[in-house]
């Protein structure tokens, strides 16, 4: 899966240094690797299938900024996956590759603040896929930001 290289050496002091480490990941590793790391902590709260998934996630400092706010692309990418997931349990037998996402960012959630994710199916047809995802503030209903997240879903492409 991963190995990790790395070499020891001995400064001019006798003191034992590590040279800087570098992660050698298997083919496909590193993006699920990345979706582990966005969405570890992901609970799903309800979903009715072809129409809708509800998820919280409490904010983790990992994927906050140094002003401790949520960072952006994180999510960005709670918005794709959690749209993806919503693609799959619309009914979709793939969840297809993204020809567009919109996000508008309303807000800001702050390290460790309870979220809520909100995936609502717009259409689902045979090539394409629509869904919205909602995030808002779970104690306060706030809406942090609103996404729009369409798919190609052809099972076999040339893309």
């Amino acid at each position: 899966m991963a190995k990790q290289e790395g070499h020891r050496r001995q400064s001019k002091d006798g003191e034992v240094e590590m040279e800087a480490m570098e992660w050698q990941l298997d083919p496909g590793v590193a993006s699920k690797l990345y979706d582990a790391f966005t969405i570890a902590g992901l609970r799903v709260d309800a979903i009715e299938p072809g129409r809708a998934l509800i998820c919280s996630f409490t904010v983790p400092p990992r994927l906050t900024d140094a002003s401790k706010r949520m960072h952006g692309g994180a999510l960005a990418s709670l918005v794709d996956l959690v749209g993806s997931a919503m693609i799959f349990a619309g009914g979709s037998p793939t969840t297809g590759v993204s020809l567009e996402i919109t996000i508008s960012y309303l807000n800001a959630a702050r390290a460790n603040e309870e979220i809520e994710i909100d995936a609502r199916v717009v259409g689902i047809r045979e090539r394409t896929g629509c869904v919205t995802v909602e995030v808002r503030k779970k104690a306060t209903g706030e809406v942090i930001a609103h996404g729009r997240h369409t798919k190609y879903l052809a099972v076999s492409s040339k893309l």
